[in-house]
């Protein structure tokens, strides 16, 4: 058994593989609509994408770095860009005082995981796993994430975030 076989990238790709084709998309598009993509950029994007508006700014956001299309995975968020906006213009006003910590950022391809730290009013925290598609122009297309309300108290000593 080699390493290549057994290896999370390994791993990755067949599922990526897999999650395509259900979708329609051939092995041959995966390729072609990965082999040019930038996993740095595109991890320094997402980053620049999500603190913009989360900071109350998603018209910007979406201006300098959403593509013709915003596929949103999110059930409190309606899909598309206008939607994507309204959700994040009205997070500003009611929170204002909300802050956010990027922990990890991990690219493969033309997908990124954010994981972050949120404290919002009242000391609400969250960690969240963010995850976005890139298309081929490195404009972000597509969302999917994770939410979850740290607990007070916990069965181990280790934080959910770092």
């Amino acid at each position: 058994m080699g390493h290549k076989a057994c290896g999370f990238g390994y791993l990755f790709d067949k599922y990526l593989l897999y999650l395509f084709q259900v979708t329609g998309v051939t092995e041959t598009n995966l390729t072609l609509r990965t082999m040019n993509k930038k996993p740095n950029q595109n991890k320094t994007t997402a980053i620049d994408f999500y603190q913009m508006a989360y900071k109350g700014n998603p018209k910007k956001a979406v201006d300098l770095y959403v593509g013709s299309e915003y596929i949103q995975h999110n059930p409190l968020v309606g899909d598309g860009i206008q939607s994507f906006i309204d959700y994040f213009d009205r997070m500003a006003k009611e929170y204002p005082n909300k802050s956010i910590e990027f922990v990890r950022v991990v690219a493969e391809n033309n997908l990124v995981a954010l994981h972050t730290h949120q404290t919002w009013p009242n000391n609400d925290e969250y960690v969240t796993m963010d995850f976005f598609r890139f298309d081929a122009n490195g404009k972000i297309v597509e969302h999917w994430d994770s939410i979850q309300q740290i607990p007070e108290k916990s069965a181990n000593n280790n934080t959910m975030y770092k």
